[in-house]
């Protein structure tokens, strides 16, 4: 399993604010995962990364292979298997369960992994964007006023 580690502190301050006033981060975390999960499909659908970049094409060999050049959409399943999972009181993790993730996620060469048939470039489909961001600061404020009321 590959992990990405978040830390922005803007968002770390805000759910210290929450944790705070509420005593309890796991409604947060999950509307935050729910949001997370969407983000992270309609990733797929735009064939871009989470800060906005394109993924690379797919190669020549597998163009022909495959008979299109949408990289990680031919079956959907990728896509299909995100998750969020809370973890504790504190943490939220999202992620795929499919093998290959790790692989799509940050690309690997022949020479370091013999059984690819060629080199996978870097298509990071996990992460945060800037909209994902602002979102998430939205859900936590929302949270915020919901405790103080």
């Amino acid at each position: 399993m590959a992990t990405i580690e978040l830390n922005d502190e803007e968002i770390r301050r805000a759910l210290s604010n929450l944790l705070a006033t509420s005593g309890n981060l796991n409604p947060v975390l999950s509307e935050i995962g729910e949001y997370l999960i969407e983000s992270t499909k309609q990733r797929f659908g735009s064939l871009t990364g989470p800060d906005g970049e394109r993924w690379e094409d797919n190669s020549p060999v597998t163009v022909e292979r495959k008979g299109r050049n949408q990289p990680l959409t031919e079956h959907g399943s990728l896509g299909e298997q995100i998750h969020a999972q809370l973890l504790g009181n504190n943490t939220l993790a999202v992620g795929s369960s499919m093998e290959y993730a790790a692989m799509q996620q940050f690309g690997g060469s022949r020479s370091e992994f013999p059984n690819l048939w060629g080199d996978i470039p870097a298509r990071p489909f996990l992460g945060i964007s800037g909209d994902d961001k602002t979102k998430i600061l939205d859900i936590i404020a929302a949270h915020l006023r919901d405790a103080a009321n």
